[in-house]
């Protein structure tokens, strides 16, 4: 298993050279990089009519006008005074210390903007995620053992209408009805606003009555799937073999459901449980932070694009893919942990 370890470790390097180089690329291209913004905001502080905006990081045709001694200026602020490959090959010398660089229009360290926004997403994911387990699992279990029974049905149809429904548009609609109409539950924000006048327990109660909206609006879609997916596990394994032999011993049900079919029907679950943990942390949905006003990574990364921050757009892209790559590796493990029958040779 070690060599397998170490193999698959190597492999991350070339793929996250290949995500960073082709990002990279696209981006040189882009129109209306920052140099661009940053003479449009001038001009328009100034009152001076913009020109054509074109080519971002390559060409800077809406710098038409200015003195070129400020255009250089500017170029050298942001680093486009060295060629694309240089910059590149810096930019990799960074991230190989794990420093992912400067905000272009937030004067921040990047490191920083993701600590000031990850309490909310993991406040949007960890809720989601376990809800989605802790509920969506068992009723899997239950929806097998009664399969085709009215039970099954009315389940069933309950979870493919909250699947079928975007959270943004059952988002939309909680915030008409139960923070608008009825006015159960606040519009906007993560905590009130004499958050630190309250007591703690006023501070949990006023969280959750917050966070109530839009974790139910990301929760229907992972909910709806979790669950059917439980189903169908358990359903394939009630109808194997060894699960009629484990009943003509003479095993109860229960025992038969718990000791043998559960460990080898969740196998496709728990090996998806490591990417679903990870992702509660960073997956956060863009359309429910701005929904809800949260500012949370999800709207960080959307304002980074929109502005072309590219220290942002990078460095955020550089550390959730090599997360993604090690949690991959994680669930692949945990097919040896759930099922000692894999071997990886």
């Amino acid at each position: 298993m070690f060599a397998y370890i170490l193999k698959r470790l190597l492999l991350m390097l070339p793929t996250l050279l290949g995500v960073l180089l082709l990002t990279f690329v696209v981006i040189q291209f882009v129109p209306g990089g920052p140099v661009e913004q940053y003479l449009a905001e001038a001009k328009a502080g100034m009152g001076a009519g913009g020109g054509a905006r074109e080519g971002g990081g390559m060409a800077y045709r809406g710098a038409q006008g200015v003195d070129p001694k400020r255009l250089e200026q500017i170029k050298q602020l942001y680093g486009f005074d060295k060629p694309a490959h240089e910059r590149f090959v810096q930019m990799l010398g960074q991230f190989a210390r794990f420093d992912l660089g400067r905000s272009f229009f937030q004067n921040k360290d990047v490191w920083q903007l993701i600590k000031e926004k990850l309490p909310v997403s993991i406040s949007l994911g960890l809720w989601t995620f376990f809800i989605s387990y802790l509920v969506a699992v068992p009723l899997g279990v239950a929806k097998a053992v009664r399969a085709g029974s009215r039970f099954d049905f009315v389940t069933t149809l309950v979870i493919l209408v909250g699947y079928a429904i975007p959270g943004f548009v059952l988002g939309v609609a909680l915030l008409v009805i139960f923070g608008g109409q009825l006015q159960w539950f606040p519009l906007r924000g993560l905590t009130s606003s004499n958050w630190d006048e309250l007591s703690w327990g006023a501070r949990i109660v006023d969280y959750l009555w917050h966070i109530a909206l839009p974790v139910t609006a990301m929760v229907a879609g992972s909910f709806a799937v979790t669950a059917m997916l439980t189903k169908n596990a358990f359903l394939e394994e009630i109808r194997k073999q060894y699960v009629l032999t484990a009943r003509a011993k003479g095993l109860s049900e229960r025992q038969v459901l718990y000791k043998h079919v559960f460990r080898n029907a969740l196998i496709p679950i728990v090996t998806g449980f490591p990417a679903a943990f990870i992702g509660a942390f960073f997956a956060g949905s863009l359309l429910i932070e701005t929904l809800f006003s949260l500012d949370g990574l999800g709207l960080l990364s959307y304002e980074s694009v929109i502005r072309r921050d590219y220290p942002v757009v990078l460095g955020t892209l550089f550390l959730f893919t090599l997360i993604g790559l090690v949690t991959k590796l994680i669930s692949d493990l945990c097919y040896v942990w759930v099922d000692p029958r894999v071997k990886f040779d």
